[in-house]
C-alpha cells in the first residue's frame, strides 16, 4: 500500500461518518435546515427519549450550536454573560468564559444574551448583548475582542445586540449599527477592520442576522435593520440598496430567507415581501415581486423547502408559495412557534403553548405526525429556535436546556 493511499484511509477512519453538526445560527447554511438523515419517523406518545437535561444553565434566549462533540451556548448569570461548552453526549460542562455584560439597552423584561455562537474551525465568535464581540478558541481562551459601541460608534435598538455574526472566508461580518459602521467586515484572525459600510442616513442594529446573497452580478451581504432591509457589496462594503416596506413599528427580527437572487423578508405587524436582486444602471435594484400583510413571520423564523415557505405568523403555522406569496394553508393548533427542518420533517416548537410537533411539510395541507408537551416549561416565552444535530433535538427555555434522542434505530 503506498503512503498516499494509507494516509487517505487513515483520514477516512478518523473523520466522523455522516456527522451532522450545527455550527452557527440556523444551521450549516443559515437556512434553519439540518443535514441530518436517519431520524425517527414518528415520536412516542410522550415524546422522544430525553438524552440529558440541564436546569442550571443561566438565563437567556440563545440557541445552541454543536460541533465535533461539543455543544456551545451563551447564557447570563446576574449581569454577566458567558460562552459555555458542554459535552454533546452528556451535557456535562467543559468550560465557561465571560464574554460581556447585559446590554444597557435591554428592555427590563428581556435582559440577557440572545446570539448563537458561530463556530469556525478551532475558533468561536460570540456576541454579547452589550456589543462585545469575542473570538475564543474552542478551549474557551480569548483571542481578540472588539466593542461595537466603543470601537465603531455602534447604535442598537431597544433590546440590545442580538445578531449571530457571519463567518465568510477569512472574515467575520457583523452589524454595529449607527452612521459610521452600520455593517462591518473584520479579519477573523485578529479583528482588524477590512471595511465599514455606512448606510446613508445611518440605521440601528436590531435582531436579525446577516445573510449572503448573489444577485445583480454581485456577492452581497443582506441585513434587516431598524429602518430597512439593506444590501452591501461583500468585497468592498459599498452600500447598494434598501427596502423599507416591511418595516415593523416594533422590531426587525426575521433573518432574511434566501433563494438564489431572491430574498424574503417580513415584519410581524406589517407583512412580508419577496425581492429579486437584479443589475441596474445604479448598480443593484431590489425589485419587489410581491407584498402581503398576511405573510408576517418573525421570532420563529421561516423555512424554505421545495419552493414553499413554512413559518408562523400571528397565532399559528402557515405554508405559502415562495414564488407568488400565496398562502396555501394555516393551522393554529400549536400556536406561535419557532421551527427547524431535519430529515424531511419540520420540528415545530410552540413557544407559548409548550407543544412540540413533528410535521410533514406538504403544500396541500397541515400534516402532523407526532406531538408532545415540553417538560420543564418555564413561565417565560420560549423563543430560542429548536436545533437538530447528530441525533440530538435541542430545546432551550431560559436556564433549561433539553436534549432529546431522535436518532432512528
Amino acid at each position: 500500500m503506498n503512503r498516499t493511499l494509507a494516509s487517505l484511509l487513515l483520514l477516512t477512519v478518523a473523520a466522523p461518518a455522516f456527522a451532522a453538526d450545527w455550527p452557527q445560527w440556523r444551521g450549516p447554511e443559515r437556512s434553519g435546515k439540518s443535514a441530518e438523515t436517519g431520524l425517527l419517523k414518528e415520536w412516542p406518545k410522550d415524546g422522544p427519549p430525553l438524552r440529558w437535561k440541564r436546569t442550571d444553565l443561566g438565563t437567556g434566549y440563545s440557541s445552541p450550536t454543536i460541533v465535533k462533540g461539543v455543544v456551545y451556548i451563551q447564557t447570563t448569570k446576574g449581569m454577566e454573560e458567558f460562552a459555555v461548552a458542554l459535552k454533546e453526549a452528556t451535557g456535562e460542562e467543559i468550560w465557561s468564559t465571560k464574554i460581556g455584560t447585559v446590554g444597557k439597552n435591554d428592555g427590563p423584561q428581556y435582559p440577557g444574551t440572545r446570539a448563537s455562537i458561530t463556530v469556525d474551525g478551532d475558533r468561536l465568535y460570540c456576541l454579547a448583548s452589550d456589543g462585545e464581540l469575542n473570538c475564543l478558541t474552542t478551549k474557551g481562551e480569548v483571542v481578540w475582542h472588539v466593542n461595537f459601541k466603543k470601537d465603531f460608534e455602534g447604535k442598537v435598538g431597544m433590546w440590545a445586540y442580538t445578531e449571530s455574526v457571519l463567518i465568510d472566508g477569512d472574515a467575520v461580518v457583523c452589524t454595529p449599527g449607527g452612521s459610521t459602521a452600520t455593517l462591518a467586515k473584520l479579519n477573523k484572525a485578529d479583528g482588524k477592520v477590512i471595511w465599514k459600510c455606512a448606510v446613508p442616513g445611518g440605521d440601528l442594529a436590531e435582531y436579525a442576522s446577516i445573510m449572503t446573497v448573489e444577485g445583480g452580478g454581485r456577492k452581497q451581504y443582506v441585513q434587516y435593520l431598524r429602518k430597512s432591509l439593506v444590501g452591501c457589496d461583500a468585497k468592498t462594503g459599498e452600500f447598494l440598496w434598501k427596502h423599507s416596506r416591511t418595516q415593523d413599528p416594533g422590531a426587525s427580527i426575521l433573518t432574511p430567507v434566501v433563494s438564489g437572487n431572491k430574498v424574503f423578508i417580513a415584519g410581524s405587524r406589517t407583512g412580508g415581501a419577496a425581492l429579486e436582486l437584479i443589475a441596474s444602471n445604479a448598480g443593484v435594484e431590489a425589485k419587489e415581486l410581491y407584498f402581503d400583510k398576511a405573510l408576517a413571520p418573525s421570532l420563529g423564523g421561516a423555512i424554505l423547502h421545495d419552493g414553499h415557505l413554512y413559518a408562523t405568523a400571528g397565532t399559528g403555522l402557515f405554508c405559502a408559495d415562495f414564488a407568488t406569496g400565496k398562502i396555501l394553508w394555516k393551522d393554529n393548533s400549536v400556536g406561535p412557534a419557532s421551527i427547524c427542518f431535519a430529515d424531511g420533517k419540520l420540528y415545530v416548537r410552540g413557544y407559548n403553548s409548550g407543544d412540540i410537533a413533528l410535521v410533514q411539510p406538504d403544500p396541500k395541507e397541515y400534516k402532523e405526525i407526532s406531538r408532545f408537551k415540553q417538560p420543564l416549561k418555564t413561565k417565560t416565552t420560549g423563543w430560542p429556535h429548536p436545533v437538530v444535530a447528530n441525533g440530538g433535538f435541542y430545546i432551550r427555555d431560559m436556564d433549561v436546556l433539553l436534549c432529546f434522542d431522535v436518532k432512528g434505530k
